[in-house]
């Protein structure tokens, strides 16, 4: 049986439960808050990885990568190589220039932390660059890489609500406003498997929220 370890708070742990759901493959998970992850299974202590019948695997996309090679009955790639390879660029675009870059605003944005204000202006053009690119690339036609759901749309779904109100919060406006991000999204949010992981990861993060408050207080 595959093993998801994690927890339904992190989006990252989301975008695999995602595939996984989407691509109908058995699993269980497995709860795992950083520092308390498997070294031998996740050596730099990060989350998601995955517990599979061949050993463990780490990094969401690798796992991802896996998922399609090892079950390719319900593919979220194209078939034609080229295609395949806009998915993966999409998929990349979104983790690496969308939501890493929106990432360094989440502890002020949802967390009661606080950024810098030398981090907060460095961050928005940085953000407005990136989201212009991604506007060039992205189809919305109507999933992010076109007319199929794909490996994009799990990233896509998980991430973007994240990017849109963290910049929102941060910078008082949503950076992704001008794209049709707020309609994919409510489209993506009627799928029943969209539907399923969002409730367990407003569960899950309801949890995670007491912990970190328990932690503080002692």
């Amino acid at each position: 049986m595959f093993t998801l370890a994690g927890f339904a708070a992190s989006n990252y742990y989301n975008v695999v439960k995602l595939a996984l759901l989407e691509k109908g493959v058995p699993f269980e998970e497995q709860l795992a808050w950083i520092g308390q992850t498997d070294p031998a299974a996740s050596p730099v202590g990060k989350v998601p990885y995955a517990i599979t019948e061949h050993g463990p695997i780490s990094e969401s996309t690798v796992i991802l990568e896996y998922l399609e090679a090892r079950y390719p009955e319900r593919p979220l790639l194209p078939a034609d190589p080229y295609q395949a390879a806009k998915v993966r660029e999409l998929l990349r675009y979104i983790e690496l220039h969308l939501e890493l870059v929106a990432r360094n605003l989440y502890p002020e944005a949802f967390f009661g932390g606080q950024v810098s204000d030398r981090l907060k202006a460095r961050t928005k053009p940085q953000l407005e660059k990136h989201i212009a690119g991604f506007a060039r690339l992205a189809r919305f036609s109507p999933f992010v890489a076109g007319d199929q759901f794909t490996l994009a749309d799990c990233a896509a779904a998980m991430h973007l609500p994240l990017v849109a109100s963290c910049s929102k919060i941060i910078h008082g406006a949503d950076l992704l406003a001008e794209l049709p991000v707020k309609d994919y999204l409510r489209r993506m949010g009627e799928r029943p498997t969209v539907q399923q992981v969002n409730a367990d990861r407003k569960t899950n993060t309801e949890a995670m929220l007491a912990r970190m408050k328990a932690k503080t207080a002692s």
